[in-house]
Parts: structure tokens; sequence; C-alpha cells
């Protein structure tokens, strides 16, 4: 599947692949290491628990950053990058396009979640482009795009290459949607751009996803820092898990996503949202289901399917339950249209479309659990509001 509606750029992306392998490999911000040619033994440092697209090894006091298969169907591909700080000289047997001096100052981001991370790790100042400056949900972000600091870069086919390379990045953070050697990262590369994948949202582990900021605090010499944003994350995300565990019996049958051209895009049973789901008690439809890649199905599939849903939740553009009925008027037989336990995660929208649940909530896996699991089991967390869910009127 392809994107080729910058408008329906976020809505698609969470119902794309969310199984892919990205790339980089990065060095280790601390000291001035001696890297010897002839060194083969790496040395697995245990900081990456739940992530599956990137790990961190260590040879001879610098870091490698593994990420492979960064795009949707690559095979075997890898990749690799090498952070120096300003002050440490390169040995002649790494390649120099393979290199980032860090801490990084200046980058270009293509995705909200990158944004997020960055903001987490107090960074937010060193965005200088971003792609879509419209769907940025954080409120010191917006600014710095209305004060002209951050500023408009395009998207895909008409990105702006040429202002990216006067905005001088010390790297392009991108996501992986097609192969590295077509459109406009390979046109950056021959660009000089250092571009660098990043894979967060095609994790299919919550926590996965959100580890990624360990990623992001190599890159900002803010590993420990990005440690202990992490370690919270995951003692709050088990913690609610276990809770929700032991307090549920009936798991109610869910409902995930929206068709879009005429086609129902279904999250497979090893998918992020189908695992959250999971963990807040609810039986996902297709949870029998494995693929690496979103399932194109009919709507008259899915219909037969949905009649035993009691929730419908992540409708994507549909912000009412008359949304619904236009695209279909089949869709308001659904028992969970009628009993109106239809909830749409766009509670946190900004004022021109930027939604959180694509920002923040990559690093709000906990909390997007306890809202799930408040609408799926009301009696869980009485009197809880929903943060990132709302209930379709």
């Amino acid at each position: 599947m392809k994107i080729t509606d910058h408008r329906n750029r976020y809505f698609v992306l969470q119902m794309l692949n969310p199984f892919v392998f990205a790339s980089a490999f990065l060095l280790s911000c601390t000291g001035n290491a001696t890297i010897s040619p002839g060194t083969s033994e790496i040395t697995q440092k245990p900081i990456v628990s739940f992530a599956k697209r990137f790990k961190i090894g260590h040879l001879d006091g610098y870091s490698q950053v593994s990420v492979l298969n960064p795009w949707q169907g690559a095979r075997d591909i890898a990749q690799e990058w090498y952070l120096f700080r300003s002050d440490e000289e390169i040995p002649s047997f790494i390649d120099t396009m393979k290199v980032i001096r860090v801490p990084v100052k200046k980058v270009v981001c293509m995705s909200t979640t990158h944004l997020a991370m960055l903001s987490a790790l107090g960074e937010a100042g060193s965005v200088v482009g971003f792609s879509g400056t419209r769907f940025i949900f954080n409120d010191t972000l917006v600014q710095g795009v209305r004060r002209g600091e951050i500023r408009e870069v395009g998207y895909e086919d008409n990105l702006n290459k040429e202002l990216i390379v006067k905005l001088d990045p010390d790297l392009v953070m991108v996501y992986g949607i097609g192969s590295e050697s077509s459109g406009y990262i390979g046109k950056l590369r021959e660009m000089g751009v250092r571009v660098v994948y990043n894979a967060d949202y095609l994790e299919n582990d919550p926590l996965g996803k959100a580890e990624w900021i360990r990623f992001i605090g190599a890159l900002f010499c803010k590993e420990e820092m990005a440690d202990s944003i992490f370690a919270g994350i995951e003692k709050e995300y088990n913690k609610l898990k276990s809770y929700i565990n032991v307090n549920t019996g009936e798991r109610p049958k869910v409902l995930l996503g929206l068709p879009f051209r005429d086609t129902w895009y279904i999250s497979p049973g090893n998918s992020y949202i189908s695992t959250i789901v999971t963990d807040a008690g609810g039986d996902y439809l297709w949870m029998d289901t494995e693929s690496s890649e979103s399932m194109p199905l009919g709507l008259e599939n899915v219909y037969m399917k949905a009649v035993s849903a009691g929730y419908w939740l992540n409708t994507g553009s549909a912000g009412t339950l008359s949304d619904i009925a236009t695209i279909d008027e089949r869709l308001t037989r659904l028992n969970c249209y009628k009993t109106g336990n239809v909830f749409n995660n766009n509670r946190r929208t900004g004022k021109e479309g930027g939604n959180d649940y694509w920002e923040g909530g990559s690093l709000n896996p906990h909390l997007i659990l306890r809202d799930i699991a408040t609408i799926l089991h009301p009696d869980l967390f009485e009197g809880n509001e929903l943060i990132y869910y709302r209930r379709l009127n």
C-alpha cells in the first residue's frame, strides 16, 4: 500500500505493516575510544529489551546500533553509522560517509513519533525541518513552526531537497515505506545528506516502540536519560497489564479500523495495536492471524465477522457516527454501532489536525493501555477520564 495523499498519511500509517525492521549503526558518545581494524568481537550490551528493529553492541570502546530491513518488503538489508564526537579522529578504515558527529545539533524529521522522543529528551530545539508541520501537536514545536525555526520540507516526491541541504542538518530521520534506492531518500544521499532510518512505528510490541527513545538518546549522547525515561514507561505498562489480567474475566470482542478507498486494511494478530487490545483485556477479532503487513480485506468480509464485536476502536477519519454511516449503511447495523460502543483515538487533536495519539502516544503506551482497558472494562478504572480516546456520537 502506497501513501499518495499527504492528508491521509497519518491515517494510513496506523494500518500499514507494523513489522518491518529499520537500520543504522551508532557509536558510543563516551570517551576517546581506540578503534582497531583487526578487532571482530562485539559484546552485546543488554540495553535493548523489547525493540526488535535495532540492537546496540560494543566493540573496543565504541558502539554499533544494528537496524535491519528498514522498509516494507526489505530482506537481509543492513546499514551502519558510526558516531564520533567532534574532537575524535576518524580511523582510516571507517567510511566517513557513515559517520555522524555527536551530539547531533540539527535534525530534519519525517514522523511525529520522532518529535515526541526528541521533546522527551529536551532536544526539541534541534528540529530545523519537518515533513507535514500541520500535523504537529506539541505546542512548543508548533510555536517553532510559526516563528520560522522549523521549516516545512514537504514530503515524498514533493520533498524540498534544496531546502533540506540549505538547512544543513546533521541528519534526516525517516521512516521506511519503500526501498532506500528509490524516491527522495536516494536523491538526498546523492546530495550528501545523511539519512537515518527510524522504524519505531513498525514495532509490534508497545514497549518495543517506546524503546526507540534509546536510539534517539544515542544520537544526542543522552543514553542515561533515555534509559531512565524508558524504565519508567516499562514499569507503568507492566504494572497496568498485570492489574488488568488479574481483574478481568470476560474479554469483549473488538473491531479496529475503517475502510480506506473500499478496502479494509486489517491489522494482524501480531501487530502493535492488537497487542495493546489483548493486554487491555479485549479479544481482537483477527487475533488468530499473523502477517508481516496489514491484510487488505473487502468490507463485506469484515462486516460478517464484525457482527460479533462489542466494541469498535480507532475509526480513522470518522469523527462521528454519521461519518461512519456515510461510508456504508450496513455498518450502522453492527451491534457495537447500535450500542454506541464506538471510540476513536483522536481526543487530543490540535487546531490544524495534529493528533497526539500518533505523537506523544508513542511514548505513552501505558496511557493508551489504560484508555482501552477503561473502555472495555468500565468498572476496572472507575472515574478514569480517557486521554487519547473519545466516544463517537
